[in-house]
């Protein structure tokens, strides 16, 4: 999923208090997903996000602005998280 800022979220999981992180954020969703208030929350808290969420979650983030990629799971490891680096 992409967001309005360029941003791209690749995620696998259920963040199960997104219903109240939309509330909280004050944010106006196209969907009422679960993968869109990752990144309004990425957008507002940066990486201190996934300190926002429960749940059981994978996700890796491209940040336009700052070219960089932000990887994350949940603190149980519940959801796998695969990556390959290459030079």
């Amino acid at each position: 999923m992409q967001d309005e800022g360029g941003n791209w979220v690749c995620f696998n999981g259920e963040i199960y208090n997104y219903i109240e992180l939309r509330e909280e954020l004050g944010c106006k969703c196209r969907t009422t997903s679960d993968t869109e208030v990752i990144l309004h929350a990425y957008r507002r808290w940066g990486e201190d996000c996934v300190r926002h969420f429960s749940g059981m979650f994978a996700f890796a983030l491209w940040d336009e602005k700052k070219q960089a990629l932000f990887c994350a799971r949940d603190p149980f490891g519940i959801k796998p998280f695969y990556y390959y680096l290459n030079p």
